[in-house]
C-alpha cells in the first residue's frame, strides 16, 4: 500500500507525542489549497523553501568568513543544512514532528544579509526611520511576499505552523518580535528546537573555522572549560592539533551538547507533563534546552567567540568594508531609484522607496553585492 497523505497523517497520530505538532492539526494556509495526494503539508512546506531562490543564495552569504575567503568555511547554507540535521535527530529522539522542524530549521536563515550580522547592523540603522530590519521578519517577508512563485497568491503559502515557527525564532543574537503569532506565547516544541540546533551548530562550527583559518589558536582555547574537557576526555593535547583531531573535537562537542538538551528537556517535559501542543504554548519557559551548567558552558564558548574571533582584527576589517559598501549602495538607490533593476523597480509601487531598496539589498549575496558595488562605483568597470 502506498504511503499517500491519509496514511502518513494517521502515522503521524500514533507516533508522536501529544505534545508534537501534528500536521493534521494545522492552522491551514492563507490561501485554500487543494491538499497533495501524498505529503503533508509541513512536507510540502518544506519542500517550498528548498527550491526557493532565497534558499540557493544561502550558498554565498557569510557566515563568519566572506566567500572568497576560501572554500572550507562554512557559509549560511552550510550552517542551515547543519542546524537542520541537529534539529532533526532532537526531533526524532523527542518524538515531536520532523517534517515541521526541518521546514523551519531550512527556513530560519532565509533573511540573512550579505556579509553576516554586519550587514544585518547596517540595515537596521538604515531603515531606522522605517521600521527597522530583522533577519527573522525578513525571512517571513521572503516567504509570505517576495518570492514569486505561483500564479495565485504571493510568497509561498506556508502553513501558519512554520510561519510561527520562523517569526520566533530566537537565540542569543536574535530577538524575536512575533506580532501576530500570539507573542505571549511559546513557539511550538518544533520552533523551540530550532533556536538550540542553531546555537549547537554555530558554537561549534565557528569553533572549528577559527581553528582552520588561524585566527584561533588551539593554545588560546586552554581557558575555554567546555574545550579543556573535551581534551582530556578525548586525550588530546592541547598545544597543536591536527585536521582530525580538530574534526574529533567537533563532532565529540556537538553530541556532548545535544545529549544534554535531551536530558535537560526530558527533566523538563517530566516536571510540566504537557498533554497537548497548546499546553508547551502556555509553558511559563521554554522546554527545549541546555541544562543550566552547560548553558553557562556555552556562555564562555560565546565570550571567547567574540572576543577572539568575531572582534579579530581581520574580521572587524571585512565587516567595515563591507557596512560601507552596503551604505553607499542604500544611499546610491535611494537618492536615484531608476538605478535600480527594473524588476526591483516594478515593486516601488506597493510599498516605500526604503523597503523596496532594502530588500534588494538585503537579497544580495556576499559575491552579488561586491560585483554590484564595483559596477556603480568603479568608473572602469562596466554597469
Amino acid at each position: 500500500m502506498l504511503a499517500d497523505r491519509e496514511l502518513l497523517q494517521k502515522l503521524e497520530t500514533t507516533q508522536l507525542a501529544p505534545y508534537g505538532q501534528s500536521s493534521a492539526a494545522s492552522r491551514g494556509r492563507a490561501y485554500d489549497e487543494t491538499e497533495h495526494p501524498y505529503r503533508t503539508a509541513y512536507q510540502r512546506d518544506r519542500d517550498r523553501i528548498l527550491h526557493t531562490t532565497a534558499f540557493r543564495r544561502l550558498e554565498y552569504k557569510t557566515q563568519v568568513f566572506v566567500n572568497h575567503e576560501g572554500d572550507h568555511y562554512r557559509t549560511r547554507l552550510t550552517h542551515t543544512l547543519e542546524v537542520a540535521q541537529i534539529a532533526r535527530t532532537l526531533a526524532r529522539v523527542l518524538r515531536v514532528n520532523q517534517d515541521l522542524t526541518e521546514a523551519i530549521a531550512m527556513a530560519h536563515d532565509l533573511g540573512h544579509t550579505p556579509f553576516g550580522h554586519s550587514g544585518e547592523h547596517v540595515l537596521h540603522d538604515l531603515m531606522a526611520e522605517h521600521g527597522g530590519f530583522n533577519h527573522n521578519a525578513h525571512s517571513l517577508r521572503i516567504v509570505d511576499i517576495l518570492e514569486k512563485r505561483y500564479p495565485g497568491f504571493p510568497g509561498l503559502n506556508l502553513t501558519w505552523e512554520v510561519r510561527e515557527g520562523i517569526i520566533k525564532h530566537a537565540t542569543t543574537y536574535d530577538t524575536p518580535d512575533a506580532v501576530g503569532f500570539e507573542p505571549g506565547r511559546r513557539a511550538t516544541i518544533e520552533g523551540q528546537i530550532i533556536n538550540v540546533a542553531d546555537e549547537i551548530a554555530y558554537n561549534t562550527h565557528d569553533l572549528d573555522d577559527g581553528l582552520r583559518s588561524g585566527l584561533i589558536k588551539p593554545s588560546q582555547l586552554a581557558d575555554v572549560p567546555l574545550w579543556s574537557e573535551a581534551l582530556r576526555n578525548l586525550g588530546i593535547k592541547g598545544g597543536t592539533i591536527s585536521s582530525l583531531d580538530r574534526s574529533i573535537m567537533v563532532r565529540y562537542l556537538v553530541n556532548c551538547e545535544v545529549t544534554d538538551v535531551l536530558t535537560a528537556t526530558v527533566a523538563r517535559l517530566n516536571d510540566h507533563d504537557p498533554q497537548s501542543v497548546d499546553d508547551i504554548k502556555a509553558l511559563p519557559e521554554n522546554v527545549i534546552g541546555y541544562s543550566d551548567e552547560m548553558a553557562a558552558r556555552n556562555r564562555e564558548v560565546q565570550d571567547y567567540l567574540v572576543a577572539h574571533l568575531y572582534r579579530h582584527w581581520r574580521v572587524m576589517r571585512a565587516q567595515e568594508k563591507a557596512g560601507r559598501m552596503l551604505r553607499q549602495m542604500f544611499h546610491a538607490f535611494t537618492a536615484e531609484p531608476q538605478q535600480l533593476p527594473f524588476d526591483v523597480q516594478t515593486r516601488i509601487d506597493g510599498a516605500p522607496l526604503a523597503r523596496v531598496v532594502c530588500d534588494y539589498i538585503a537579497g544580495m549575496t556576499d559575491r552579488y553585492a561586491l560585483q554590484e558595488h564595483r559596477r556603480m562605483f568603479e568608473p572602469g568597470v562596466r554597469t
